[in-house]
């Protein structure tokens, strides 16, 4: 694909969303709209809008009205006009994957990578990461791809690629620095991702992996929002061991029922630490309830495997390599391709 400009890193400034996602519309004027009196709360101030108004919560009349913020928050939502492109740009991606934990800190992006890298070792095989955490960005360190830049061509932004086989969209190739903090309440968040799935020509993916920041909210919403149409074809859990992680796991798991995600199964990351000298297995995080199995278990999910901690895995990462071809003898290599097989055979079967 010929790549005919550079995306400049925005500026970050007054709060306000950089001018590279700025799409403004046009809003009807209903300032002088009269309000159907049967829409006027009882103790409304004079000149109240009414609630089914777009101004309510929001005019110089509202101020000091005590259903000020109940007005403002039940603003009934236009349709999303963004859907029927990213359904229209989803049509040549077979299949969405999602990474989730609920927990931070537990290897998400570390597995994203090496669950991309796995797939693009077939050269068959298309393979695309879309980086959704905002506010932490790490895939594109974790790649060796951090100084790269995000291009523009006719058919939209062009994915930076790690390998003929492999592109990656992340907000961190659009950062000034990596020393940048993004600082955006939910809407800006929710808008770059709606265009991480409608502007960016990923052209056709056997597999689109999407790596999600910690919890359960805008992220996490906005994916299930925009791919309701093109579908998901299920998440990936991660956690580790320990009970204060597994808690908030369960909360994840909890949202994928509530929301209709398929949870292809539940992934034990730093189960146990691997010696790279002797090979030797001993616990740093001991299992005190149980661990990711009974976790699985209680929630009746698969369970997919455990990969022992290897800092060899913290050293990859940092040097932008993948550990899988770097360090292929180690137990943690071989408890990856084994959770990744089983991932490939479930796919096959959905």
């Amino acid at each position: 694909m010929k790549q005919n400009a550079d995306i400049k890193p925005p500026l970050f400034e007054d709060d306000k969303l950089p001018i590279l996602f700025e799409r403004p519309e046009m809003v009807e004027d209903q300032s002088t709209a009269v309000p159907d009196p049967r829409l006027v709360p009882e103790n409304a101030p004079e000149h109240c809008p009414g609630t089914e108004s777009e101004l309510a919560g929001k005019a110089d009349a509202c101020n000091g009205c005590p259903n000020q913020e109940i007005c403002a928050s039940n603003q009934p939502k236009a349709p999303d006009t963004s859907l029927p492109f990213i359904t229209e740009r989803m049509t040549t991606v077979k299949r969405k994957i999602l990474v989730l934990s609920g927990k931070g800190g537990v290897g998400k992006s570390t597995f994203t990578a090496q669950l991309a890298w796995a797939f693009a070792a077939d050269e068959q095989t298309q393979t695309g990461i879309m980086d959704v955490d905002i506010c932490g960005p790490s895939i594109p360190t974790i790649l060796g791809i951090a100084n790269e830049q995000v291009h523009a061509s006719a058919s939209g932004w062009s994915p930076v690629y790690v390998q003929d086989n492999l592109a990656v969209m992340s907000v961190g190739f659009m950062l000034p620095s990596s020393k940048n903090a993004v600082m955006w309440r939910g809407p800006k968040k929710n808008g770059l991702i709606s265009q991480f799935l409608k502007d960016v020509d990923w052209g056709y993916l056997d597999y689109l992996v999407v790596d999600t920041p910690p919890g359960t909210s805008d992220e996490h919403l906005s994916i299930v929002q925009y791919l309701k149409d093109s579908g998901i074809d299920g998440a990936v859990v991660i956690t580790t061991p320990q009970e204060v992680a597994l808690q908030d796991v369960r909360r994840e798991i909890d949202f994928c029922k509530k929301v209709g995600i398929r949870v292809l199964g539940l992934v034990e990351n730093m189960s146990g630490f691997v010696c790279p000298s002797c090979k030797t297995e001993s616990q740093i995080f001991k299992p005190t309830t149980g661990g990711a199995k009974k976790l699985a278990a209680d929630m009746g999910i698969e369970m997919l495997g455990a990969v022992p901690l290897d800092p060899r895995i913290g050293k990859s990462a940092d040097y932008g390599v993948s550990f899988l071809d770097e360090y292929p003898d180690s137990p943690a290599s071989t408890a990856y391709l084994d959770i990744i097989d089983r991932i490939k055979e479930i796919l096959e079967d959905i």
